[in-house]
């Protein structure tokens, strides 16, 4: 199953303003949103992923956010399953699929595809290397995989890459070779300044405790292997324990989130099929993306 033509992309860092201007997009071009995220697919912790609001979701229809149960472990290849034929749908149907989200693995498996030999998860090898500190399954993966590219920082992938590496005794890279092309796709990367993303990401913290992420957390109870790696989880956990004052819990949350915003920036300075756009800088950034998303070559 291939993406149609007029599948197009909407993508950027966390807290750049992604969800607004999809749901503005969608109502002016007759469009429908799939998450390209790899939190916000779950139910639950519907504030600790920033998922797009009620009132957001009640304007257009979205597809794969808050739909996949906590417990449940979801790898790339399920998503790139799962969010093609919702795109298929959606193109059926006659609307537009609007792609948006950070996740820049799971987007470019949707344009580049995956390795038909890539093994699936395992769960008993997953099991036993979720018990390794992660320093020590990044010095395998690095044994195993010398030239992989692996996010060294993502624990969820470190521990993928792995999986990949011991289950067919080849580095986790070569099933990624196909992906040196670039296919031509439609979309943007939408940007910031640093500065100011920084400042939005910390006025997402604070809007996230005020409107009662640590109750959400506390009423979590039984959180799969993947969702565990939503950002500001542990800190929070840390904190409801008493392990961790407000004030460090914030910070903690901030640095982190920042950390993963640099990470995707530099993700998606190799994506070189889209169009950047500042935000700030642009006159009209709803204007232009209408064109862009209408105008099929």
């Amino acid at each position: 199953m291939s993406l149609p033509d007029t599948a197009f992309f909407l993508l950027g860092p966390t807290a750049v303003g992604k969800s607004e201007l999809a749901v503005q997009l969608a109502e002016r071009i007759g469009g429908e949103i799939v998450g390209a995220d790899a939190f916000q697919l779950y139910e639950g912790l519907d504030i600790l992923s920033a998922k797009p609001s009620a009132s957001l979701r009640a304007r257009v229809p979205h597809h794969l956010i808050g739909e996949v149960p906590l417990s449940r472990s979801f790898d790339v290849a399920a998503y790139r399953t799962a969010a093609l034929e919702r795109i298929a749908d959606i193109a059926g149907r006659g609307a537009i699929p609007i792609i948006c989200g950070g996740a820049g693995l799971y987007a470019r498996a949707l344009t580049h595809g995956l390795s038909e030999d890539m093994p699936v998860a395992d769960a008993a090898l997953r099991a036993s290397l979720e018990n390794e500190p992660l320093p020590a399954l990044v010095e395998r993966l690095r044994t195993l995989d010398p030239a992989g590219t692996v996010d060294e920082k993502n624990r969820r992938r470190v521990v993928r890459a792995l999986e990949v590496c011991i289950a067919t005794g080849q580095p986790f890279s070569s099933f990624r070779k196909e992906w040196d092309t670039e296919p031509a796709v439609r979309g943007v990367i939408l940007s910031r300044p640093r500065a100011e993303l920084i400042a939005r990401i910390e006025q997402r913290t604070d809007a996230m405790f005020a409107s009662g992420v640590m109750a959400e957390v506390a009423e979590a109870k039984v959180v799969g292997f993947t969702a565990e790696q939503m950002l500001g989880l542990r800190e929070i956990r840390a904190h409801i324990a008493g392990d961790l004052s407000l004030t460090s819990c914030k910070t903690a949350i901030n640095i982190g989130t920042r950390q993963y915003a640099k990470r995707q920036a530099t993700w998606f300075r190799r994506e070189r099929q889209y169009t950047w756009m500042d935000l700030t800088a642009e006159p009209d950034a709803l204007r232009r993306l209408v064109l862009m998303a209408t105008i099929i070559s």
